[in-house]
Parts: C-alpha cells; structure tokens; sequence
C-alpha cells in the first residue's frame, strides 16, 4: 500500500503541474505545515492572511499558528464572539489577503479541483482575489475524475460536513442527500478548478494519509 499511494499521489501530482497548479506532496500534516513554512511562504510577498473552513487545515496547525505569530495579520471568519455582519465583512475582505489557505472536497487525476460550498467564501478565494492560494488535500480526496468527484461530494463530503457543523438538513438523519431545499442547506455553489490561472496561483499540497471529510 505504501507503494500504491507513493505512486497514486505521484500521478496526480504531475496532472495538476500540467494543469497550472503548483503541486507537492508531503508525508503527514505536520510535512505540509513544513512546506508551508519553509518553501511557499518565503516567496509570498505580504503578511495578510485569510482561510476557509477545512478539517484538513486544522490537521496542519497552519491557521493556529498564524493567529499567534504577530508577524502575520490573520483575518479571522470563524468567529462565535462577533456577529454574523461583522463575519461576513471579514469574509468580503478575505477576498483581498496576500495568502488564502484552504481544503477541497475532491482533487480528479486528471488535475482539476472539485468544490460545493454554502456562502461561496471557501470557493470566492480560490477563485478570485488572494494573491496566493494554498490548497491541502488528504490522499482520500482524489477521485478518476469529474463524475466520480461530484458523486463523492454529494455522497459522503456533504452530509457529513452537514453532520459536522450541526446544520438542520434531512441528511443529518438520513446521510443520503435528497437535493433539499432546507435553509440550513450547505450544497449551494459548485467549483470547478481545471487549471490554475495565473499559473502557480493556486498551489496544492497532497498529503500522503486520510484526512477530512
């Protein structure tokens, strides 16, 4: 198995690097904090920094150790003490940070990035704005392609995000989503990344173990 995926990461890896993307792989979370730190932040010219809700990201202690360096100016957009105007403030001038940090909910080996989101913060800044965007990934998140990403995102990365974060949608009980048209529902934007523009904008570092949901 350690072959398998030394191999599989390794394809997909080639396949964003023809697709634009800045591609790594690293070993463990602690591997992709190191990369991170080390190779990718050096050339990255400013100190403002936003993120995205991931449990992959949390896993590298990424976020927590920019909210504690004071060389950094993290914009916080998790935040239960403020109110949810000031949030969404905060999550509009996200879009405007030198360095945007975040999961994804597949990665195709054919090279592209696959993502469903609530608000459209998560995606905006990958989208759009951030200078710099750093995606980590688990080796649980690829997929063949296309088809199989978004079965993967309806099937299992939906429902258990909505599990997760508590929402009031028929899947939370059920686990199968049912296309609902729940206010609490979190299946409201699709992303599809199938290059990287500029090149190298968008940088993503595989992690060689199972990670997030």
């Amino acid at each position: 198995m350690e072959k398998y995926w030394e191999l599989r990461l390794e394809r997909c890896r080639q396949a964003l690097e023809e697709n634009n993307f800045g591609a790594y792989v690293a070993a463990d979370p602690e591997g992709a904090r190191d990369l991170v730190m080390k190779e990718i932040l050096p050339d990255i010219g400013g100190p403002r920094i936003s993120w995205g809700g991931s449990v992959t990201l949390a896993a590298t202690g990424l976020v927590e150790h920019f909210r504690t360096s004071p060389e950094y100016d993290l914009i916080e957009t998790f935040d239960a003490s403020v109110t949810r105007d000031v949030i969404m403030e905060r999550r509009r001038n996200a879009l405007k940070v030198d360095l945007f940090l975040s999961g994804t909910n597949a990665v195709t080996e054919t090279g592209m990035l696959v993502n469903l989101d609530m608000v459209g913060n998560r995606v905006g800044g990958m989208v759009f704005g951030p200078a710099t965007v750093i995606i980590v990934a688990g080796r649980n998140k690829i997929v063949p392609g296309l088809d199989e990403a978004m079965k993967r995102i309806r099937t299992l990365a939906a429902p258990a995000n909505a599990i997760r974060l508590g929402k009031k949608t028929p899947c939370v009980h059920t686990s199968t989503c049912s296309d609902c048209r729940s206010s609490d529902r979190i299946c409201n934007v699709w992303t599809i990344h199938e290059k990287s523009y500029p090149k190298g904008r968008i940088k993503v570092i595989l992690i060689n173990q199972d990670l997030g949901l």
